[in-house]
């Protein structure tokens, strides 16, 4: 009995934890903004972008290092195995030594020796360091916006393979409309023949028109296959995790699409690629300045206090008094003449300025063309995608009145069979048309600099 009491007890724990448990297919569902996120929190080369801020962190606290105060401490022993010895006139020891007495080889130190000392250095006045500090918060800036830089490109990616699948999936959909439809047709058709109605050869045709569908479908499919592959891959989902794609495109509302995409003006400053060439620019203005400070002076100071001794014996160093000593040294570096090498280095760096501006204005003739360009497509694909729609509606109207005439015997097999075709021809392009507009809205937006907007500042 108790036995039985525990075993129910685990059953309904097992249905509480059940019950709290997302399902897999739930955990496999992405919108195109979740994909876009989980690629922004997985895409390596975003990684390596942080990792290249981390970097940039690291160095910057290097160069505020450097105007910390620099503490040392040193400790010396020297055990003396053969003392040196000095020759000195004989009578510096004997003043009755002869003149032509022979020097005197004198010991000249002792056996053990050994001091302790720590030195404090503060560098005062450094035009470079300081110019240094201020170039720190521009370094952060720079790693912080190709951080952006990768996330723009990749949401660019994702989107696009997003939005391919999207239509290869709806493509697959008509498809099996259409080979559904078929079979019904063939179905009817066979049962005309057998009653003697049609020739066997009208149910030949059909049968090609199907088996014609069902490769179609085979490479729709492969399709399908390779644009959920690309999605992972973008994304840095691992290939054997399942996705599911909640967004509909046939749920795009093309009026408010066209209203959006109206507008074609676009500021400089939202596309990251100009963001980023200013912030170079400041970094460039920053390298001639740095040049410029070389012409002051440099100011530092050091202070050392320490211990020596030294003695025959080595116990006696241990055991004896150490005798204290210090110094103070204020260094003062003023640069005179250095044959006109930082004259030559403020040229260089001043042409750099120079490229620097040359490209914010190629860039900035670079983005107006993109945009007009992506304009001229998107109202091109507006316009493509109105008529196919129109093509698609007369091409199913055509396979309706087709049916009709052919079951009422005043049309023929192969009428159906080329409207069939036809409409088939017309879902393939109505769905090319409708996925070039979505690309072109990617790039319009890509374009504008309002494709993706970091908010992880």
């Amino acid at each position: 009995m108790k036995n039985d009491q525990i075993f129910r007890s685990g059953l309904l724990l097992l249905a509480i934890l059940l019950s709290f448990a997302p399902l897999r297919a739930q955990d496999g569902s992405f919108s195109l903004d979740q994909a876009v996120d989980y690629a922004i929190k997985h895409n390596l080369n975003i990684k390596n972008s942080q990792l290249d801020a981390n970097s940039a962190e690291a160095r910057i606290g290097e160069i505020r290092a450097a105007g910390l105060p620099q503490i040392n401490g040193n400790f010396t022993f020297t055990d003396n195995l053969i003392i040196q010895r000095f020759f000195l006139p004989a009578n510096f020891a004997d003043p009755n030594a002869p003149a032509d007495a022979p020097p005197v080889a004198v010991k000249f130190g002792v056996q053990y020796q050994g001091s302790a000392s720590g030195t404090l250095s503060q560098l005062i006045f450094n035009g470079s360091y300081f110019i240094g500090l201020k170039a720190a918060a521009t370094y952060r800036e720079l790693a912080q916006k190709n951080i952006t830089s990768s996330k723009v490109s990749v949401a660019e990616a994702v989107t696009k393979a997003y939005y391919s699948a999207q239509v290869a999936e709806e493509r697959a959909k008509l498809l099996d409309l259409n080979i559904s439809r078929v079979d019904s047709l063939m179905i009817e058709t066979k049962a005309m023949n057998v009653a003697g109605f049609v020739e066997l050869l009208d149910v030949n045709r059909i049968e090609v028109q199907i088996n014609n569908l069902q490769t179609e479908r085979q490479k729709v499919q492969n399709l399908i296959d390779l644009s959920y592959a690309l999605l992972k891959y973008q994304m840095a989902m691992p290939p054997d995790e399942p996705i599911k794609l909640t967004d509909d495109i046939n749920s795009v509302n093309i009026d408010s699409l066209k209203t959006a995409t109206a507008q074609l003006g676009t500021s400089y400053e939202s596309r990251i690629e100009y963001s980023l060439l200013n912030t170079q620019g400041k970094l460039a203005d920053l390298d001639l300045r740095n040049i410029r400070a070389g012409y002051l002076p440099n100011v530092s100071a050091s202070l050392g206090y320490g211990h020596n001794n030294g003695r025959d014996s080595f116990a006696d160093l241990f055991g004896s008094k150490w005798f204290n000593n210090s110094v103070l040294t204020v260094t003062i570096n003023v640069p005179i003449f250095d044959g006109f090498t930082k004259k030559y280095q403020i040229e260089q760096k001043k042409i750099a300025i120079d490229k620097v501006k040359n490209s914010q204005t190629l860039l900035k003739q670079s983005i107006d063309l993109e945009t007009n360009q992506a304009g001229i497509t998107i109202k091109n694909a507006f316009a493509t995608l109105e008529t196919q729609k129109r093509n698609l509606d007369l091409a199913q109207e055509i396979v309706r009145v087709s049916k009709i005439k052919y079951k009422e015997g005043v049309g023929s097999n192969i009428e159906v069979i080329n409207a069939e075709s036809s409409f088939k021809e017309a879902q393939t392009n109505y769905f090319t048309a409708l996925y070039d507009l979505m690309i072109a809205k990617v790039d319009l937006s890509r374009a504008r600099g309002e494709l993706y907007t970091d908010t992880e500042k």
